[in-house]
């Protein structure tokens, strides 16, 4: 890969992997737009290993005190908080892991087109906007319980087709189960570290036994894009204290208008 190339495509994961604006949007823009060659699946691997870095270094001490809570349950000590937490997670990620295997043939060859990117980049933009306007916080993230989770995951499903954003279905959840904004993110973060790393894992499988990985592509990947997404989520988290989701949502209004108006001239 060019370096350019390197560096624009792991810039834009690290960027959009953790905001509510759709990665898979932004990723089709260079091919489409610049003529840019696909840039491989062992990339694709690389870059999301750094994104799955950049949000475990992030959320570390909630990471290793729910670690130390679920195990801590099977020691005689009980479950506590952390550990409840931890189930919660384990819980909102069985649906989309059910169904991206039981459908994944299917989204990737149907799901994948620019039409459909550009589609469910506006109309989502447009649900995580109502969402956010009519949002009512009344519960805290310590008052998560396995229905909220469960729903919260479910939403998580939507995600599975291109340009819904995996972080903007599950915070568009949150949002309307009367979670805050900050609460709402928290735990979409946290629920993206399962799956990030089944994702990476079910593509890393793929590359067993693929020769020529361009090792130092991939390498400068992964660290551009978890520098970067470690960034986008202290900067995304203090925002959102104090603004609303509304930025987000022109932002995709407007690149589902600027694909839409590619579909049409293409």
């Amino acid at each position: 890969m060019e370096p350019l190339h390197v560096i624009v495509l792991a810039l834009i994961q690290g960027l959009t992997e953790f905001l509510p604006i759709s990665s898979s949007a932004h990723l089709i823009l260079p091919s489409e737009l610049l003529g840019w060659p696909d840039q491989g699946l062992a990339f694709d691997v690389a870059v999301h290993v750094g994104t799955l870095g950049a949000v475990i270094a992030y959320f570390r001490r909630d990471l290793l005190a729910m670690t130390t809570g679920w195990f801590g349950q099977f020691g005689g000590s009980g479950l506590n908080d952390d550990g409840r937490m931890a189930w919660l997670i384990i819980l909102a990620t069985v649906p989309v892991c059910l169904v991206g295997l039981l459908f994944h043939d299917v989204f990737a060859q149907h799901m994948r087109s620019m039409l459909v990117i550009a589609l469910s980049t506006i109309v989502f933009g447009l649900v995580l906007g109502w969402a956010d306007y009519r949002s009512r916080p009344s519960r805290q993230l310590a008052q998560m319980t396995w229905q909220l989770a469960l729903i919260i995951g479910c939403f998580q499903v939507m995600a599975l087709i291109p340009g819904t954003s995996r972080s903007g279905a599950t915070l568009t959840a949150g949002l309307l189960l009367g979670f805050s904004r900050s609460d709402a993110a928290r735990f979409s973060f946290l629920l993206s570290v399962p799956v990030i790393f089944l994702s990476g894992l079910l593509e890393g499988v793929k590359l067993m036994g693929v020769e020529q990985v361009p090792w130092g592509s991939i390498l400068a990947g992964a660290l551009i894009a978890g520098v970067t997404a470690y960034l986008t989520i202290h900067f995304f988290l203090s925002f959102i204290k104090r603004l609303s989701m509304m930025p987000f949502v022109i932002y995709r209004l407007a690149l589902g208008a600027i694909l839409l108006l590619m579909v049409g001239f293409g």
